[in-house]
Formats: structure tokens, sequence, C-alpha cells
């Protein structure tokens, strides 16, 4: 029971993830970027909650800047596995809209941790968008 209890936060802050990368391996026009913008969500974790949810409020897309939500504590390790990482045009949140500039795909092994305590492990596929040289990310939510 306490396995099932401990993974149930990271289910519910990873509900509509995918493990399937489907399509040809592009490179945004500056490959760099995502990678980056993986690096800068962790280091901000590092440091704690708050300057994650931070970090994520800051690189919310614009088109979405009112999507955002309370991780309650906890924070995100990501692990992008850069080599899958793929255009994704066709995809849009769960609003049905769909979001200015280059949608790509990759997979990521997500770690959910609450007082630097791993609470699960996760791959699954996350979206970012390459919007005016600057990479955007949606806001996990718990559900």
């Amino acid at each position: 029971m306490r396995g099932l209890v401990g993974a149930l936060p990271l289910a519910l802050l990873l509900v509509g993830c995918s493990i399937a990368v489907r399509g040809t391996p592009v490179q945004p026009s500056d490959p760099d970027l995502v990678a980056g913008y993986f690096k800068a969500l962790d280091e901000a974790g590092a440091t704690g909650p708050d300057a994650q949810v931070e970090f994520l409020r800051r690189t919310q897309h614009p088109d979405f800047k009112n999507l955002l939500c309370d991780l309650g504590g906890l924070t995100i390790d990501a692990d992008p596995a850069l080599r899958t990482l793929r255009p994704d045009q066709a995809w849009a949140p769960q609003s049905g809209t769909h979001p200015r500039g280059n949608v790509y795909v990759v997979a990521v092994s997500l770690t959910v941790l609450k007082n630097g305590q791993t609470l699960g492990q996760q791959i699954g596929s996350e979206r970012v968008v390459v919007l005016d040289g600057s990479v955007y990310g949606f806001m996990p939510c718990p559900r």
C-alpha cells in the first residue's frame, strides 16, 4: 500500500503523459535551447519547490499563462532523451488551442520529489515550444 500511495502524486502530476514519441528526430533552430530548458528546470528544482514553481511560471507558454497550478511542494527532476526530439505540430493542450511557435515532443524520465524524497518515477512524453528564440513549457497540474 505504501508504494501505491507514494506513486499516487506522480500519477496525478503526470496525467496526460504518453510514452510513444513518433516521427523523425529533428533539431530545433538551436538544439541547445531545449536542453537548456530542462537543465534550468532541474537547477530550479534543486533549489527548492518555490524556485521551480517560479521557473515554471516564467517559462509557461505565453498563450497559456492562465493555466498555472499549485504543485503542493513537489519538485520535478527531468532527464530528457534529446535524441527523441520531434516536431508535434498537431498537439494542443487540454484547452484545444494550438500554441504559437514550433511544438516539439521529447521522451523524458521524470522523478517527482517532496522534501528531497523520491515519490515516484515515470517515463513520458513532454511538449515544449520554441517561440521567438525561447523555450516554453506547460506547468504540470496535480489532479
